[in-house]
């Protein structure tokens, strides 16, 4: 039954309240996660930093994709669901464009095959699939860009969709000050299969950089950050110092509009991107596919 023009009225205003409670929710858990490395000395310039989008602006491609490939062999979850991913992450990687759709479904599957396994466990593969799968696809550019802050001072987070435990583990091998992730729910070190609140995505990226800007008393008027994503314009438009790499084509637009500092790093031509796109879904479809083929070999 149709409800009341009042009742539809309702709903659209409460709809948005929702998303945006889950959104702050989201980057006051990923700011209170942010690892600090105790190590490092006091900044020198304690009230600027620099914040970097992960995928295609630190690494080249999706983390969760890299992640999801090294969980696959380890039997974490079956080939015809890393050939899905296959498909979005070449789509990614090559259209440098997020879909929403991509993401949302990245966030289920995600949430799908950590469920029941240990904060220890995910850490500790984390480590080895960084190794195996990510370590060499860091964007040199970006990496320099990183150092550059922290030359100067300052510190240096990542802010990213990916899970909490994964962007710490990136920021550590890069030498950064921490990270901001996405927080899957654990009880007593157990994965429950929830949020707490929504991705680190978009506007929950905006609210984990104020949140953290608060608690380490920040001016974000004098801080940098980093991504190639349009969707990432609540993170961006924060900072005094934003800067567009390896961007969207609406980023890049916007970004000129605005005079922001643009870096590319990528060194395919776009007018190729159509053609490679399906030589790169056909060979992630052909290794994934060759990978499973193995494993079933090794099966009694």
């Amino acid at each position: 039954m149709t409800p009341p023009p009042d009742k539809r009225a309702q709903d659209k205003r409460t709809r948005p309240r929702n998303l945006q409670s889950r959104s702050a929710l989201a980057g006051e858990a990923a700011a209170a996660a942010a690892e600090v490395e105790s190590a490092l000395l006091a900044p020198q310039d304690s009230e600027s930093a620099a914040f970097f989008d992960v995928d295609n602006t630190v690494m080249q491609g999706a983390s969760i994709y890299h992640l999801a490939r090294g969980l696959h062999k380890r039997k974490f979850f079956t080939t015809r669901e890393i050939l899905g991913a296959a498909w979005k992450q070449a789509y990614f990687q090559l259209v440098g464009v997020e879909d929403p759709d991509h993401v949302a479904d990245a966030r289920a599957s995600a949430l799908s095959f950590i469920a029941g396994h240990t904060v220890q466990e995910l850490e500790e593969l984390g480590e080895e699939i960084f190794d195996e799968g990510m370590a060499h696809r860091i964007w040199p550019g970006t990496r320099a860009l990183a150092q550059m802050h922290l030359d100067e001072g300052q510190r240096v987070w990542l802010v990213t969709a990916a899970p909490i435990e994964i962007a710490q583990i990136i920021a550590r091998r890069l030498g950064l000050t921490g990270a901001m992730g996405t927080v899957a729910e654990h009880v007593d070190g157990v994965y429950t299969g929830h949020l707490v609140g929504d991705m680190l995505h978009g506007p929950a990226k905006g609210e984990a950089i104020k949140a953290l800007a608060a608690r380490e008393g920040l001016d974000l008027s004098r801080c940098s950050a980093y991504s190639d994503s349009y969707n990432d314009l609540p993170m961006l438009s924060l900072v005094g110092d934003p800067c567009a790499i390896n961007p969207d084509a609406k980023l890049r637009a916007y970004a000129r509009e605005h005079g922001w500092r643009v870096r590319d790093y990528r060194t395919r031509r776009k007018a190729l991107r159509a053609g490679v796109l399906v030589g790169a879904v056909a060979g992630a479809v052909t290794g994934t596919v060759a990978a499973g083929v193995a494993l079933k070999g090794r099966r009694p």
